[in-house]
């Protein structure tokens, strides 16, 4: 193997930089429940990220859910669990508190009494 030594390789050789993988912006979603998520009240605020509400650019665009995962790294359990991370992927905006209220509108209809508090905690976006 040729000598590396003071070329950019070597140079940039264990460097910490903001990267992700190019397919578009990661977010990373915290949902907290004051009570117990639910199935159907995480599946409800999944259902809005995953579904364009806009046309021509303005409004939420869809985003694909590229991982799930609980506040201690345990299991998902339905009417157990209270805070849920999401890793959403896609291209456009994300309005949190649309994604809150479908989560709140599905508990009122559940009759869970479930109140919803929803924040983006972390934005990747590729380099320009």
């Amino acid at each position: 193997m040729p000598d590396l030594t003071g070329t950019d390789i070597a140079l940039n050789y264990r460097k910490h930089v903001i990267a992700q993988s190019g397919v578009g912006r990661e977010l990373i979603v915290k949902v907290v429940s004051d009570n117990d998520i639910t199935d159907a009240e995480l599946q409800a605020m999944i259902d809005y990220a995953t579904l364009s509400h806009g046309v021509d650019g303005a409004g939420d665009s869809a985003f694909t859910v590229g991982a799930l995962g609980t506040a201690d790294g345990s299991a998902f359990v339905s009417e157990t669990t209270d805070t849920v991370f999401l890793r959403l992927q896609g291209t456009g905006d994300l309005t949190v508190a649309a994604m809150k209220a479908a989560g709140d509108t599905k508990a009122g209809v559940d009759a869970s009494g479930n109140t919803y508090t929803v924040s983006i905690e972390a934005i990747f976006a590729p380099a320009k």
